[in-house]
């Protein structure tokens, strides 16, 4: 039996369209762990995440818990269930404030602290990440107008 144009064409194009999918399959199980925004406290201590893997963590600057001394910082990252504290040696954005939402780039370490690499601050509620303002409300700690 021979094939037709037509039916070649449709098997070429089916064939590129499980080929696609395949490649869309494996490009989101490779990154999966990346396409979370960050992961609230509460979040990495029921994930079990492995020290030294690297994540984002997410939440409000606990009031009071900010130590700063030359560029060495310690502070209190909470979701209003759950707390971690985070390192960072560098200079802090300078919209960086105690009660203000952060997202802290870098890894979980085998004490259960985050030792993060970057962070990033934001002036208010307002200009959340919509992430950082959705998790904020499903833990019941959002401060800012319902919108």
């Amino acid at each position: 039996m021979a094939w037709t144009r037509k039916q070649k064409r449709l098997g070429v194009i089916a064939g590129l369209g499980v080929i696609l999918a395949l490649a869309a399959g494996l490009i989101l199980t490779a990154l999966r762990d990346q396409i979370v925004f960050f992961y609230s406290p509460t979040e990495i201590a029921e994930a079990a995440i492995a020290p030294g893997t690297p994540i984002r963590l997410g939440g409000l600057v606990l009031e009071g818990s900010w130590q700063q001394d030359g560029e060495t910082n310690v502070f209190v990252v909470h979701d209003g269930a759950g707390e971690m504290t985070a390192h960072f040696t560098g200079i802090l954005p300078d919209l960086f404030r105690e009660g203000q939402g952060v997202v802290a780039e870098g890894s979980v370490q085998p004490d259960g602290t985050f030792l993060a690499t970057n962070v990033l601050a934001k002036h208010d509620e307002t200009y959340m990440p919509r992430e950082v303002a959705d998790s904020l409300r499903e833990q019941g700690v959002w401060q800012g107008e319902e919108g």
